[in-house]
């Protein structure tokens, strides 16, 4: 452990969940004139800052410019209008069949399970996602059971939002339930980032969900950088195999984060070390407020040129994007490919 986190750890005040920059240590507080300030102060208006303090112990003594922490620090440049970058970057709202279900792809649905988020990624596609409009009381997980009940082509559910596994056992429960007593989904799809940024709220109850539904679970967890893996996450991943879950990975590209095979290489080595496997690279949805994240196609391939010389083909993740209105994720066509 380093001696910044060990210092955090053992003196500071940090409060479990982090929502006010001068809460965080002094260290890493990044020091700003008043008219970043004032950038910065605009962004948190528009999505709020939100960071777990298990995440401080992931650090290694980078500060405010650690590769981690860039991912959350909200900036000054999240309030540039770019163009090409929107609200709606994948389509979400045309897919919104009805509300809190998206049905985008032949054979599955996406059920946006909730508006809360363990931690608050600043290049989220859904920063503008209108949660609102789609929260999940009794009725409408009725509606959404109803849907898929009666469209029997449906062999996938997706539990997305949000984060799926900041739900309460009780809701969590009861959704797997409603979803498991249809006889035609045959897999379960979760996506979160809890097991890495804060595995405290997988309680033991919430393990036995996982493992003893009928569908087949897969679990795609969203890590960006290999410090994130930890002893926490390797305990979590390890109850989860040994209870029959899948798990993938998929990453974002994000320039200032892992832009570099060095980083990239490792994190696959270190999620397949942890039983994950990497899935997809992600290619940044352009939604506004995360330009200043955004690396070039070209670059992009670059590094996945150099990955496949370094890595077996089963560590290499499919590079992609998503396009509003296509029926599937599109590989990023790269020179070097036929």
């Amino acid at each position: 452990m380093s001696q910044l986190v060990r210092t955090v750890e053992e003196t500071d005040k940090t409060p479990r969940i982090i929502s006010k920059l001068t809460d965080l240590p002094p260290a890493l507080n990044p020091k700003l004139d008043m008219r970043e300030m004032s950038g910065v102060i605009a962004a948190m208006a528009q999505f709020p800052f939100k960071l777990p303090r298990h995440v401080l112990g992931q650090l290694r003594d980078h500060g405010p410019s650690s590769p981690i922490l860039r991912q959350f620090l909200p900036s000054a440049e999240e309030t540039r209008d770019v163009p090409g970058f929107g609200h709606d970057p994948v389509g979400d709202r045309a897919a919104n069949v009805i509300p809190g279900l998206l049905h985008k792809y032949p054979g599955r649905v996406l059920i946006v399970a909730t508006g809360s988020c363990a931690v608050h990624c600043r290049y989220c596609f859904r920063r503008h996602f209108p949660y609102e409009e789609s929260r999940l009381n009794s009725e409408a997980i009725d509606r959404i059971l109803s849907y898929v009940q009666q469209h029997s082509d449906i062999h996938e559910v997706i539990l997305s939002g949000g984060d799926p596994l900041v739900l309460s056992v009780r809701r969590l429960g009861e959704l797997l339930a409603g979803i498991d007593a249809i006889a035609h989904v045959k897999r379960l799809r979760i996506h979160s980032r809890v097991p890495t940024v804060m595995p405290e709220l997988l309680t033991t109850e919430h393990l036995a969900l996982l493992t003893s539904i009928r569908a087949k679970v897969v679990l795609v967890n969203h890590v960006n950088h290999p410090d994130e893996l930890d002893d926490d996450s390797q305990r979590l991943f390890n109850q989860l195999r040994l209870g029959g879950v899948t798990l993938l990975n998929q990453s974002v590209l994000l320039r200032g984060v892992n832009d570099d095979v060095d980083t990239l290489c490792r994190l696959s080595e270190r999620l397949f070390e942890q039983g994950v496997l990497p899935y997809y690279l992600h290619q940044l949805d352009k939604v506004a407020g995360a330009a200043h994240f955004n690396v070039s196609e070209e670059r992009g391939c670059k590094l996945m040129a150099q990955l496949r010389t370094r890595l077996p083909g089963y560590l290499v993740p499919h590079y992609v994007r998503e396009t509003a209105g296509e029926i599937s994720k599109l590989p990023v066509r790269c020179k070097d490919e036929k």
